[in-house]
């Protein structure tokens, strides 16, 4: 399955971040002096359609898509998304570093079996080979990819009953990890070779990322997002879902929210990054996140960047993948600043347009 979707690109395409709350799109071109972007769009998600991560009703989230596909400039037939969550494994093996790539794959496919605890029927693999292993030359670090394949094909089928065809299938952690460096531009210079931990805060999951010098080190997802903030409103105001949804966007609240439901809502998202920080340093070895971008659409929630950085004693900086971008004449780019940190994910997977990388 994923030999025909994990390929070398030739064409632009459309960058596609289907989430619980909302369907992200990005297309970009590149220019002389970097990339451009040349069409976003964003549509709500119909809810209970994508759950956890995991696509409930294809047919809806198809529809979805298709609204998206109407904004998006109709010249880019070709779409790239993204799988998540806890069914997506990602390892660092070490194979002989004398083997072709046709003979890693099928050493991989045979190693398989002990290295994914899935039924291997039920798992699509891909792998990119990294770098010469520094304690042993004679092996070559890999990166091995495992999916669902069941998660796989409902991108697919929801993708191309848009009308896209579904030329890539990336993984979500991999995509934000490559807008990193599209945001490297608004920390201090030597965030470059420095650990940068990226907290993508969507409705419902948030996922954790470390790079560091270009390499991402770890990822981890979380059970934890904005929607936690939104019910606070519901019950605490006694209003509907979507009354709560615009109120918490446009800020229309009691001037007495801060203390009702602010700032319980800013003490549980400290305390879920703080843990995923220490889960991260336990787990890598590393001795500090040096600092961190916060992107997802709860990033707009006020007050998270001081009260990271205050409580945490981390330089934080909400995300904008698109902070050093050439705009086209037909995008209003008032209204992308205001909501760029939503488009981590789709950015990163748009730029899988103009790199070799099989994952």
């Amino acid at each position: 399955m994923l030999d025909n979707l994990w390929k070398k690109k030739t064409t632009m395409m459309v960058g596609i971040d289907i989430g619980s709350h909302a369907v992200k799109a990005v297309l970009l071109s590149q220019g002389i002096e970097g990339y451009i972007i040349e069409d976003f769009a964003i549509e709500p998600m119909t809810r209970g359609a994508v759950v956890d991560r995991e696509i409930q009703d294809i047919e809806a989230v198809g529809n979805v898509i298709a609204k998206i596909r109407k904004k998006i400039s109709m010249k880019a037939k070709e779409a790239v998304a993204a799988v998540s969550g806890q069914t997506v494994i990602t390892k660092i093996i070490y194979m002989d570093v004398a083997l072709s790539e046709d003979e890693l794959a099928s050493q991989i496919e045979i190693e398989a079996d002990s290295l994914i605890p899935y039924p291997l029927d039920e798992v699509s693999l891909d792998f990119e080979s990294l770098d010469v292993n520094e304690s042993d030359p004679s092996k070559v670090n890999v990166l091995l990819s495992a999916a669902r394949t069941e998660s796989i094909e409902a991108r697919v089928a929801a993708l191309e009953s848009a009308g896209f065809h579904a030329k890539v299938i990336d993984i979500e952690s991999y995509a934000v990890s490559r807008s990193h460096d599209l945001c490297l531009s608004q920390l201090p210079e030597d965030a470059v070779n420095k650990t940068v931990a990226i907290v993508d805060i969507g409705a419902t999951m948030t996922l954790f990322s470390a790079t560091k010098a270009g390499k991402h080190l770890y990822s981890r997802d979380q059970i934890f997002g904005g929607e936690q903030y939104t019910r606070s409103i519901v019950s605490y105001y006694n209003k509907s879902f979507e009354e709560a949804e615009e109120a918490k966007i446009c800020h229309d609240l009691p001037p007495n929210y801060t203390f009702e439901v602010l700032a319980p809502f800013h003490t549980i998202l400290m305390q879920q990054i703080r843990r995923a920080i220490q889960m991260f340093l336990t787990s890598s070895g590393a001795d500090k996140v040096d600092y961190l971008l916060v992107s997802g659409g709860t990033a707009s929630i006020e007050g998270i960047e001081k009260l990271l950085t205050d409580e945490l004693g981390i330089h934080t900086v909400i995300a904008n993948p698109f902070n050093n971008m050439a705009v086209a004449k037909t995008i209003n780019a008032d209204e992308l600043a205001k909501i760029a940190p939503q488009f981590m994910v789709a950015t990163g997977l748009a730029l899988r347009s103009f790199t070799p990388w099989h994952i």
